[in-house]
């Protein structure tokens, strides 16, 4: 699961802007939006830097660790 929805809406980006700023097309990166996919780390890495974050913040924590002990 990823953010970048979510950032780009605090951001005021759309999601055709940062299809052009990752050279993929309209399709591919509201399927990413959506998490209907999930971008490759080289693409990953290409949208935090276009976006200016950290990769970590385009991220949703899918695990919950537990203490055992």
């Amino acid at each position: 699961m990823n953010r970048i929805k979510e950032i780009l809406r605090i951001q005021g980006r759309s999601q055709t802007w940062l299809a052009e700023q990752i050279g993929r097309s309209y399709v591919v990166t509201t399927n990413y939006c959506n998490n209907k996919t999930q971008p490759s780390i080289f693409i990953l890495r290409k949208i935090a830097k276009v976006l200016d974050v950290d990769v970590r913040e385009l991220l949703m924590e899918t695990k919950t660790s537990k203490v055992i002990g």
